[in-house]
């Protein structure tokens, strides 16, 4: 179902888009694909806020888990590439570069902000 702007017969614009699988997005749209500033949420609690190109995460977003699991920082086609803060319900974090979905540059901290690890071009030291 969608409700919300629409040009030569698709999306464009602001708008919502419920599927039947339950997720439901509210945001912008360009030639019927998520584009632009946009928020998805999730039947099981899952939630992306942030910007969309060509239907995936793409550029500055945070995506909250189910689980309490936080990623605030850069997307490319959907992964999280480029800087960006994973951090755990527990208050653990990973900072640094990601590239595609991975970890790739940056430290692991514990709650106290010590540091406990390190990637290096991928690789955990």
């Amino acid at each position: 179902k969608y409700v919300g702007e629409i040009r030569n017969g698709v999306p464009n614009g602001q708008g919502t888009e419920t599927l039947t699988n339950g997720f439901k997005y509210e945001g912008e749209f360009q030639d019927g694909e998520r584009h632009g500033q946009g928020t998805i949420t999730s039947p099981d609690g899952g939630k992306y806020e942030g910007e969309y190109q060509e239907g995936k995460r793409h550029g500055q977003g945070t995506y909250t888990f189910p689980d309490g699991d936080k990623y605030e920082g850069e997307f490319h086609e959907g992964l999280p590439h480029g800087q960006g803060t994973w951090t755990h319900p527990d208050g653990e974090q990973y900072i640094g570069e990601w590239k595609d979905g991975e970890e790739w540059n940056g430290k692991l901290y514990d709650t106290d902000g010590k540091i406990i690890g390190t990637y290096v071009n991928g690789v955990k030291q």
